[in-house]
């Protein structure tokens, strides 16, 4: 599946270009057997990895929910050893999800995820792209940590200006949890981000140039415009959900902007 802009130049089975990513969302070891086990995961996860060797890309972002359970030590230690495998020449980004960090997170369950994972949210550049990862369960559910919600959001208002001033072309947002899937003004649910708070982050975006976010969480695609910023949700590597299929998206960003395809597993360039 196509979204905005020309499909992909895939160079015969050459490696992909420079300015290059590829999206990776829910790999979630443990969800197939509900904790028993997580072979279909590696196998899934060690797929897309070797993948992403061959394609070469710039970097790599995995969109959240590493694993099912959080604190899940096997699960842990399973994404992290497959991760490894990734070419050290590509850089690997990891987005906390909600079940990484609990559906309503604590002071507890962030220290465990930091710990484990590094920061629930930061920022990275490489060549013409800024990175904004967000912890988008304090954007969902910050009742327990209204202190860390309050502080990731002044947070992102600073870096977002200081990208800006710094003239980088392109400030995309990767989250776990998509704004909305189709529409801005879209009810409330359980794969979006509850309306008053999307529509105060979308403004914050729409006021420091931001025309991109990848979000996952859904277990299969979606997509959705808010004037010129462009909501993806994409697809898992793990197990999908609603018809869905496992697979990566990769991403392409051109002076003239971003392009994106999502292959599914069987239908790999």
């Amino acid at each position: 599946m196509t979204i905005r802009g020309i499909a992909l130049g895939l160079a015969c089975a050459g490696a992909l270009a420079a300015q290059t990513f590829i999206l990776m969302s829910d790999p979630q070891f443990g969800m197939y057997t509900k904790n028993q086990g997580f072979d279909h995961e590696t196998a899934n996860f060690e797929f897309a990895i070797a993948t992403a060797n061959r394609l070469k890309p710039a970097f790599v972002v995995v969109t959240g929910d590493l694993i099912n359970q959080a604190g899940n030590a096997a699960q842990v230690a399973e994404y992290r050893r497959v991760a490894a495998k990734l070419d050290p020449k590509i850089r690997l980004f990891s987005v906390p999800g909600n079940h990484d960090v609990e559906n309503e997170p604590t002071r507890e369950s962030l220290a465990a995820y930091r710990a484990r994972f590094g920061p629930d949210y930061y920022t990275f550049r490489i060549g013409d792209v800024a990175g904004f990862v967000l912890n988008s369960n304090l954007e969902k559910a910050p009742q327990n940590v209204p202190d860390e919600a309050a502080k990731m959001e002044r947070w992102l208002q600073t870096e977002l200006a200081k990208a800006r001033r710094d003239g980088v072309k392109h400030l995309i947002v990767f989250q776990h949890i998509s704004f909305f899937l189709a529409d801005p003004n879209e009810e409330d649910q359980y794969f979006n981000i509850p309306l008053e708070t999307r529509r105060r982050y979308l403004k914050i975006l729409h006021e420091n140039g931001v025309r991109e976010v990848f979000a996952g969480h859904y277990h299969r695609n979606a997509w959705g415009l808010d004037g010129d910023l462009e909501m993806v949700t994409s697809g898992p590597v793990g197990m999908p959900l609603g018809g869905g299929k496992s697979g990566i998206r990769v991403v392409t960003v051109t002076d003239s902007g971003v392009a994106h395809t999502y292959y599914d597993f069987a239908d790999l360039p």
